[in-house]
């Protein structure tokens, strides 16, 4: 077992947190009062994981999307303070990780992405985050072929945007809401940019700088960095770890 701080603190050294200015705090945003041993891991923490963990018996739930994002509402009222009165009432703690598990070298959402794709020579690019991230593909492809490949390991269909008719042999990706980074990708000579959301204007962006662009699916590009640091903790401090998949077709 684990003290909720001391586990937080682990995971924030692991992770170079830090080094991250973030849109939200990273760490334990919800604190409980037993010892950990057993942590539930999902993607967003919402009512649903959180019920989840409820019937699981945990008593830490780790995510990559929690709360108290720059921006949002300050209150606890509403849809806010069913998610946290229920942390409280069952006594379990939130840790959360936003940047720091999109950019980790092995754990990281886009490190994770990368080896289940089977990407060859995959390294962060320019951003010294480790947020943008390129590498070959095994063998050159063509846009249908790259889709389908996206399609067997995530589970769902890409969004697929024409960005001509090579083929892809040098691919960029950013997982989750980065489709911002399609140009960056463009300029560093890229076939092919993954991330998860479109932006009306990440359509026009692509056809006019000839790279092809998958929408992969934010929920969907970013279940693998939770698991591995969940997978890693367990293993660091013999405690039992379960992911559970919200589905979410976004």
């Amino acid at each position: 077992m684990i003290q909720p701080e001391t586990l937080a603190n682990w995971c924030s050294q692991l992770l170079d947190a830090g080094q991250f200015d973030d849109y939200c705090p990273n760490g334990l945003q919800v604190e409980g009062l037993r010892p950990i041993t057993s942590i539930v891991s999902g993607v967003t923490a919402c009512e649903a994981l959180i019920d989840g963990a409820i019937e699981a018996g945990a008593d830490a739930i780790l995510v990559h999307h929690g709360y108290f994002w720059k921006g949002e509402a300050q209150v606890l009222t509403g849809m806010k303070a069913r998610r946290i009165r229920k942390l409280i009432q069952h006594n379990i703690s939130l840790l959360a990780y936003h940047l720091p598990l999109d950019a980790h070298i092995q754990l990281g959402n886009n490190a994770q992405l990368g080896q289940l794709l089977g990407f060859q020579q995959m390294a962060p690019i320019d951003d010294p985050r480790g947020l943008l991230w390129a590498a070959e593909t095994a063998k050159p492809m063509d846009s249908i072929q790259m889709a389908g490949q996206l399609a067997q390991a995530l589970g769902r269909l890409p969004l697929h945007i024409d960005g001509g008719n090579g083929l892809i042999s040098k691919v960029a990706w950013c997982t989750g809401g980065a489709q911002g980074y399609i140009n960056e990708a463009a300029a560093l000579g890229a076939d092919a940019y993954i991330s998860g959301e479109i932006s009306e204007h990440t359509f026009h962006s692509a056809r006019e700088l000839g790279i092809h662009y998958f929408a992969a699916g934010h929920h969907a590009t970013e279940r693998y960095g939770v698991q591995a640091l969940g997978e890693r903790i367990a293993e660091e401090f013999g405690i039992s770890h379960r992911f559970i998949d919200i589905d979410n077709p976004v």
